[in-house]
């Protein structure tokens, strides 16, 4: 979340911002309801004092035999305001933590003004768009005719939006990901974790998920949460932990399920494997100090980018304008891979940088060279959706006769096979 304090100071810059994003002014009110609070501090602070001093007088006055009836009047009154007072202060101090966070970062400098995804800019293309012979098919017509993709065999076990792979294809949504693993661990430097899969409240909060997103989100009957994203749990590592700058950047990877219930989504992609329950997805965070997190984002773009590469599959990048990026980030790419079967380009892949919005929450810090303490800055990307990635290998490497041809960084992956004929 954003700090108060440079609210306080920055209250135009701050309205600014969340104009850009579409959002109205909000720096008034905040900083109304924090001066609220930083009264109601010093009041009970005051009250406190006060208490502490009469229980000193009181004392010395009946070890003298003196009267203590006025003081001991005035402190009875002190005990019954001193708790409501407390109270309100608590309230104000969680009224105003639940307020700023559901205020979105201020975006960065260089970030697009713009309303929606139409004011997203173009930033990078690569590759060509395949040439068929054929009108290529969607990859749910392709996989469904293979009898290797079943949406009624998910629908049956968990309902809408859940599929069953078999065979090859779920031979090669395995080699996919442990492609992109081999990738990020071997060639830039990331550490392959395996986090847990259901995580606490004070998770998500910390990574930006809670209290904005709660209503895609899965949570168990005692508390725990699914995991939207494996951002979440190794975002988490670093929480409450004060850091040595010489161990930065830090760089994770994960492969795991995710788990979305897709709220608001009706009627958006209700066939195929774009928008489901439970998808994978390798993922990819890192943790660095401000003055390198501009660097490092540019270097996770180009990982993610560089797997699109390998597979030869046509893609753009787009960097996101004000009013598209999302809660947590200052600044957003998203990969767009060509889907011949949609005739459209389609996310695969946003790479962010949240600066220290995360952290604050977290409280992730680091400690630098003159042994001051800095919140750390954030970032994660997906490298790639899996599922996304083998709808594009399907729709891209199909051939007309229903098979589909292995991509050459995949086959050591898939035993050596060339095509896929379910």
């Amino acid at each position: 979340m954003l700090d108060i304090k440079w609210i306080r100071e920055n209250p135009a810059e701050f309205d600014t911002a969340l104009k850009n994003r579409g959002l109205e002014e909000k720096a008034a009110s905040l900083i109304a309801l924090d001066e609220e609070r930083r009264a109601t501090i010093q009041a009970v602070q005051e009250m406190q004092t006060r208490r502490n001093l009469l229980a000193k007088q009181i004392g010395e006055l009946k070890r003298t035999g003196s009267n203590a009836e006025a003081l001991m009047k005035e402190a009875g009154l002190l005990r019954d305001k001193l708790p409501e007072a407390e109270d309100s202060l608590k309230t104000l101090e969680e009224l105003l933590t639940h307020t700023l966070a559901l205020v979105p970062n201020v975006p960065a400098p260089d970030v697009p003004l713009g309303a929606d995804e139409k004011d997203n800019v173009e930033v990078r293309k690569w590759g060509e768009k395949p040439s068929f012979s054929f009108t290529p098919k969607h990859h749910f017509d392709i996989g469904e005719a293979m009898g290797l993709m079943n949406f009624e065999e998910g629908a049956k076990i968990s309902g809408a939006r859940f599929v069953v792979l078999k065979g090859e294809l779920a031979r090669l949504e395995r080699a996919l990901a442990a492609f992109m693993l081999d990738v990020h661990t071997r060639e830039y430097d990331y550490t392959e974790v395996s986090p847990p899969y259901l995580v606490r409240t004070q998770a998500m909060y910390g990574a930006g998920q809670l209290p904005k997103f709660e209503e895609d989100a899965f949570v168990t009957t005692n508390g725990y949460w699914l995991i939207p994203t494996a951002e979440v749990p190794l975002t988490n590592l670093v929480a409450e932990e004060i850091l040595d700058n010489t161990q930065l950047p830090l760089r994770f990877v994960a492969h795991t399920p995710c788990f979305r219930s897709e709220a608001g989504s009706a009627g958006k992609d209700t066939r195929g494997m774009i928008r489901l329950h439970q998808f994978n997805k390798v993922e990819l965070v890192s943790v660095t100090a401000p003055s390198a997190s501009e660097t490092e984002h540019q270097r996770m773009l180009g990982a993610a980018q560089s797997i699109l590469e390998r597979l030869n599959i046509h893609y753009r990048t787009v960097v996101l304008c004000t009013g598209d990026m999302g809660l947590c980030s200052r600044k957003t790419y998203d990969i767009e891979v060509w889907l011949p079967g949609q005739n459209a380009y389609r996310e695969i892949s946003s790479c962010s940088n949240f600066g220290d919005y995360p952290a604050r929450r977290m409280n992730a810090r680091f400690r630098d060279e003159d042994k001051k303490i800095h919140l750390v800055h954030t970032l994660n990307g997906s490298g790639l959706a899996v599922g996304r990635t083998l709808v594009a290998v399907l729709e891209n490497y199909q051939q007309e006769d229903g098979s589909v041809l292995i991509p050459d960084v995949l086959r050591p992956y898939m035993g050596g096979k060339t095509l896929i004929k379910g």
